[in-house]
């Protein structure tokens, strides 16, 4: 499940506000795109996920939220998707990552936002040397180190969880 901070500045970052479909690729139990779905009650969201016992709890999660907007799909990303989207967010490659980046990228519409978060420093290095043979524009990347506060003894102390990478880019106007 993609954290609070991590989804927050993630969501932000796909400019969903201007967006009529939205692809979650990897989407897990719908952290995403449940967010992204009560935000933005119109747009179209198509939520991609191959784990089943996930795919369970997406569905309680879209029921529960009312979040008729989400059509999910079992399967294996890369797969045929009838529409093109203005948003795509991998939150998982499933080891495939350079297909999924030129599946995504064939996918999005002009200008459209690819947004994606890795743990692995494999996985970001591998993204971004990928990423700088693509035709993509406004490439950028961060890592976010999130503390919470918690108690200790008698004390407070803020411990750190794992740090995500973000990266987010634009596909250009023509992309081959």
């Amino acid at each position: 499940m993609t954290k609070e901070p991590v989804r927050a500045l993630a969501l932000s970052r796909l400019a969903l506000h201007k967006a009529d479909h939205f692809i979650d690729i990897g989407a897990g139990t719908g952290s995403v795109c449940i967010e992204a779905a009560c935000h933005h009650p119109a747009l179209r969201i198509t939520a991609i996920e191959r784990n089943l016992a996930a795919l369970a709890l997406l569905e309680e999660n879209k029921q529960r939220f009312g979040c008729h907007n989400i059509e999910i799909v079992p399967g294996v990303a890369p797969l045929a998707i009838a529409q093109e989207a203005d948003a795509i967010f991998i939150g998982g490659s499933g080891g495939h990552l350079n297909a999924l980046l030129d599946w995504s990228l064939a996918q999005l519409r002009p200008g459209g936002r690819l947004v994606m978060t890795f743990i692995l420093h494999e996985n970001l290095h591998g993204a971004l040397a990928h990423l700088a043979t693509c035709q993509v524009r406004d490439l950028d990347c961060q890592q976010l180190q999130v503390s919470l506060l918690t108690a200790l003894g008698s004390g407070h102390y803020f411990k750190p969880n794992n740090p995500v990478y973000l990266i987010s880019c634009s596909r250009e106007s023509l992309y081959v």
